[in-house]
């Protein structure tokens, strides 16, 4: 491999004196476990490829560039891009209930490799485009289908059976396939977009060219010449989620750099995102970003005081 994953022996434990950390390697990805054993705050922690972090017990409180600082819990993950800095309170720590959470990290070649795949079988592209996705840090809170998969991949790396390599090669593309389908698959592939000649690409082109426009479910069937429950069926099985759940979705991206480019009111940047109603944008923001407008607002002159 040619990244940081095979610096590590296949089972290495370090200790410093916040955290216990010990290291699984595989031939695609190591798996780091953390265990904490006291009140800490203001830890530092980056890895120099792409990680998907997720709790085992107790509670961290995480600090991450460009996010409101949150609670993290178990059932709960985090997808950092490479080099990105963690900054983490323990709360909660002690010897007798100790915080501890993993930290799996991919070899970018398998990524490529699997993106590759995904492509191939859904016919959907990444290719540059000006309404790229954010490579920010995201977190998923309620993704039990990634839960799953971590778990899953968790429990092998324990194994010592001949087929463990064989095993966490395909669960590691599962859990990138999984990742592409929510709001992490910014961070995934370099800058991207949807564009190819199949239907769910052109509709998802239209959507992102007509994104001010009042656009229903039943039009974008239509244009895809399909019933309306099987648009909606397929749209949702290849991108992972619903078509006004991706629209507002896309909508609130190009909100945020609405945001932080000008100094508009809240309602023009509603209009200019193609909200009709302010409460509703306000609505989808949080619901999005987990932070109000205005909350970003602040974040962002924060960033650049």
């Amino acid at each position: 491999m040619n990244t940081n994953l095979s610096n590590y022996n296949r089972n290495l434990k370090l200790n410093t004196s916040i955290e216990n950390r010990t290291i699984y390697s595989a031939d695609y990805a190591e798996l780091n476990v953390f265990e904490t054993q006291q009140v800490a705050e203001k830890v530092n922690l980056q890895f120099g490829f792409p990680i998907i972090a997720s709790m085992l017990t107790g509670k961290k409180i995480m600090h991450l560039e460009g996010m409101k600082s949150f609670e993290f819990f178990p059932g709960e993950s985090v997808v950092l891009p490479s080099d990105k800095k963690m900054v983490i309170d323990f709360p909660l720590a002690n010897s007798k209930n100790p915080t501890r959470c993993l930290a799996l990290g991919i070899d970018p070649d398998k990524i490529k490799e699997t993106v590759q795949i995904f492509n191939e079988n859904t016919r959907i592209e990444f290719e540059n485009d000006s309404h790229s996705f954010d490579a920010s840090a995201v977190h998923l809170a309620n993704n039990h289908q990634v839960q799953f998969v971590l778990d899953r991949i968790f429990s092998t790396f324990l194994e010592n059976g001949k087929a463990k390599d064989a095993l966490l090669d395909l669960m590691v593309k599962e859990l990138i396939i999984r990742l592409l389908q929510t709001k992490a698959k910014g961070m995934l592939v370099d800058n991207e977009t949807l564009f190819d000649n199949n239907r769910m690409a052109f509709i998802v082109k239209y959507m992102r060219e007509h994104l001010t426009e009042n656009i229903n479910v039943d039009d974008l069937a239509g244009k895809a010449c399909m019933s309306t429950s099987n648009f909606y069926r397929s749209f949702k099985n290849t991108l992972g989620e619903t078509p006004i759940d991706y629209l507002n979705g896309e909508r609130i991206k190009f909100a945020k750099k609405l945001i932080q480019k000008t100094a508009w009111k809240f309602s023009d940047i509603a209009y200019k995102s193609g909200f009709n109603n302010t409460s509703y944008f306000n609505r989808q923001f949080k619901r999005f970003e987990k932070i109000t407008p205005n909350q970003y607002r602040k974040l962002v002159k924060s960033n650049l005081a």
